[in-house]
């Protein structure tokens, strides 16, 4: 995990801080100088694989607060940075905090742009951390963490003032909904509990004529006053700061705001710095004043960890399907060493079973062979079942019918077993009564043929009729008497397609 640091800037030194498990460690302290900035330069060196956010409190801080039309993408950018130009000239660490639209039909954006007018301060330490290559998350200040800072801490109230001590300042900063509109730095003359407590009613009725003069409050607007101390200077803070005309006192407790925001390294005095790196470190604000060249680094650490954090979920994700698949060929393996022991059992019973038989003077694969031959030609046996269901219903529907022969075979070609033709001969004779005429002994057979016809699988075909019909032969009176007294025969040839 890529460790965290935090940077503290003021007018006089840089104290860098390490953040782990909600405590402030401080590491080391740089002076303003050539021989702090070579120290500090050291310092990233050993430690530029960790990532490093900068909070300044300085009094070089600007406020100026806007309203521009409603515009989104690339115009808005264009605008606001044309505004900042215009405010401020010169500086690049400066940022824009929306404070929402007007209620209008043109819904107005207001602005509150905010940069650190003395960019010189900051070059000198912003140049060694970009020479280090040290990724540098963003630019911060106290004034622009008062308002998380409150909430944090349970403070609802729309409008206030927050006051704090800050190096051997008192920081004053004028919130409304939790964005500082304007914050400035008053110095301490006397750094006795006493001193400090009178500074602070002090600076908090500089802070409403100031306001009240620039008509941000009216004259007649309470407003609630912040104020952070140390417990030990709390009595004399309370003791200063009565609440009186429109200003209303509130001393919060450092130590116990420091159990209430989690952070285990409370203030060791009426200083709050440990008590904004906090807010910092747990809860950054979105805007920052750093430019996307001073950031440079910090991308291209986010990138590698984000490509890093890819690669492990892909070597993570092989390492689950290598096991799966490592698990379903493991299964296999077992599956196939229980069929290979339970083919092996079966095979050692069947060596005891056949040994009991009694022996056939083949081996084996021989009698398998034969035992798939019979098989096979069992599949391919037929018998004319429907060719001879067909042919007794049609003798029970004409009696007078009497078959002597039946002669049946598979194709015209008795050699090809694959022939889907079935072929049977049918002889017999017709038995009329002896006043039947050759008409009717005619239609007796023809009767007799429909009946087979019936079946559509079936194809009949006369090979010899009762009478012979040549014109040729001529017919006579007394040969008809004659010939029906005695039984006409006929043969006939059923072909019938059989479905394989």
């Amino acid at each position: 995990m890529t460790a965290r640091r935090l940077f503290y800037l003021n007018t006089h030194r840089l104290t860098a801080y390490r953040w782990q498990g909600g405590r402030l460690h401080a590491e080391a302290s740089f002076a303003n100088g050539e021989e702090g900035l070579a120290a500090f330069q050291d310092y990233l060196g050993i430690h530029r694989r960790s990532e490093f956010t900068l909070l300044a409190n300085i009094a070089e801080e600007g406020h100026v607060l806007e309203t521009i039309p409603f515009l989104q993408g690339a115009d808005r950018q264009a605008l606001i940075t044309r505004k900042i130009g215009q405010h401020f000239m010169g500086t690049p660490l400066a940022a824009a905090f929306s404070l929402g639209y007007e209620k209008t039909r043109r819904k107005n954006e207001k602005l509150l742009l905010s940069a650190l007018t003395n960019p010189a301060h900051f070059e000198p330490w912003l140049q060694r951390i970009g020479e280090a290559e040290a990724p540098l998350a963003g630019i911060y200040t106290v004034a622009q963490l008062g308002g998380g800072l409150l909430q944090k801490l349970g403070n609802k109230d729309k409008r206030c003032i927050l006051l704090s001590m800050q190096d051997h300042s008192i920081r004053e900063s004028y919130l409304v909904d939790g964005q500082t509109l304007f914050s400035r730095m008053a110095p301490i003359s006397d750094s006795s509990i006493a001193g400090i407590a009178s500074s602070f009613a002090a600076e908090a009725s500089k802070l409403q004529q100031y306001l009240i003069g620039q008509r941000l409050i009216s004259r007649d607007e309470s407003l609630p006053v912040f104020i952070f101390a140390h417990p030990t200077a709390i009595p004399a803070i309370e003791k200063a700061c009565p609440d009186h005309g429109k200003l209303n006192f509130a001393i919060i407790d450092s130590h116990q705001a420091a159990a209430n925001l989690g952070l285990k390294t409370p203030p060791e005095d009426n200083r709050c710095d440990l008590l904004f790196l906090h807010q910092l470190a747990t809860n950054p604000p979105r805007q920052q004043f750093a430019s996307p060249a001073h950031r440079h680094d910090y991308r291209i650490a986010q990138l590698r960890r984000g490509i890093v954090a890819c690669g492990l979920i892909i070597l993570l994700g092989g390492l689950l399907f290598a096991a799966r698949e490592s698990y379903v060929a493991w299964s296999l393996a077992n599956e196939t060493r229980q069929l290979l022991a339970s083919q092996q059992e079966f095979d050692a019973r069947y060596g005891e079973v056949s040994d009991r038989f009694p022996q056939l003077g083949i081996d084996k694969e021989t009698l398998r062979r034969l035992t798939d031959r019979y098989a096979e030609l069992s599949r391919q046996q037929r018998l004319p079942e429907h060719t001879l269901l067909r042919l007794s219903r049609a003798l029970d529907q004409v009696p007078a019918v009497t078959l002597s022969s039946l002669e049946w075979q598979i194709g015209r070609n008795p050699a090809d077993q694959q022939d889907s033709e079935e072929i049977t001969i049918v002889r017999g004779s017709i038995d009329p009564d002896t006043t039947a005429s050759i008409r009717q002994v005619l239609a007796l057979f023809e009767t007799f043929t429909d009946l087979l016809r019936i079946d559509p699988d079936n194809r009949v075909r006369i090979l010899q009729p009762p009478y012979d019909m040549e014109s040729e032969r001529p017919l006579r009176g007394g040969d008809e008497a004659a010939s029906n007294r005695q039984p006409r025969a006929f043969a006939i040839e059923i072909t019938r397609t059989v479905t394989p």
